[in-house]
């Protein structure tokens, strides 16, 4: 037989159970929606660097604080162009950032070129197939290109990303374990 006082405890530990779930919870929404989330990779865009159902950590912070830089990988919300397409506006493309605003940048011969000089990737697939007019990138824009850059729907095709549609930043990969870490 149970007693008052055996109910009364079970009672306070049920009840603290339960706050803490609570707060781990909502501290795990917080973390999500405004530091960090995971993402998958869905698609060959970015062989080598990024291969298909890769598990990624993306940061949220740092773009508050600076404006991206060239090479970094950033996951965003398709622009305006991709969904007059048909994706979605709550899908995340991910691609890697090749020019920033005020810089032109150029595809000839097998090259990408950033202010009229060629750069060096030793991170894409393969040479790009295509050729690309020089182009100024615009303020509150930036060019992006998959690393697997004849099979990528990026900016060479529909043009320039806004900042604004930016979610965040790859930066650590946590699966598959043998690929684990930093990007």
């Amino acid at each position: 037989m149970t007693t008052q006082t055996e109910k009364s405890s079970n009672w306070t530990k049920i009840k603290e159970n339960g706050q803490t779930i609570v707060i781990a919870l909502l501290l795990a929404l917080i973390i999500r929606v405004f530091i960090a989330e995971p993402r998958y990779i869905p698609s060959e865009s970015m062989l080598p660097t990024l291969d298909l159902g890769d598990r990624l950590v993306v940061e949220k912070v740092s773009y508050h604080l600076q404006s991206p830089h060239r090479g970094d990988i950033v996951v965003f919300h398709p622009p305006i162009q991709l969904q007059m397409q048909g994706y979605q506006a709550d899908q995340a493309f991910i691609k890697r950032v090749i020019a920033t605003e005020g810089q032109t940048v150029a595809v000839s011969n097998g090259k990408v070129y950033l202010d009229q000089q060629p750069v060096t990737e030793d991170y894409i697939l393969e040479s790009p197939n295509y050729q690309l007019l020089p182009i100024r990138v615009p303020p509150n824009y930036l060019f992006v290109m998959g690393d697997n850059r004849n099979n990528s729907n990026d900016s060479h095709i529909w043009g320039f990303l806004p900042k604004s549609e930016i979610i965040g930043r790859a930066i650590f990969r946590f699966w598959p374990l043998n690929r684990l870490g930093i990007i």
